[in-house]
């Protein structure tokens, strides 16, 4: 049995009253997805966007524009 299946078994058998607390979990577990995706999508479209793409950053460029000691974390 899948989880949606399953899910859908469980619910099927909750009361009416019980029902409204799913609703609500089920919304917030969807408005994260939703805002998940959002942030990704204005990610991607600042990076096609950007001027500098494609341009290379070795790891020691990158980690010095971050503020970290390669050397101190190595080990």
């Amino acid at each position: 049995m899948s989880n949606r299946e399953l899910a859908m078994q469980l619910i099927d058998n909750l009361s009416e009253y019980k029902l409204g607390y799913v609703v609500a979990y089920l919304q917030g577990i969807n408005a994260d997805e939703i805002a998940d995706d959002t942030f990704c999508d204005q990610l991607l479209e600042n990076y096609e966007n950007s001027n500098d793409k494609g341009d290379f950053v070795s790891l020691e460029e990158a980690a010095k524009m971050c503020g970290v000691d390669i050397n101190a974390v190595q080990d």
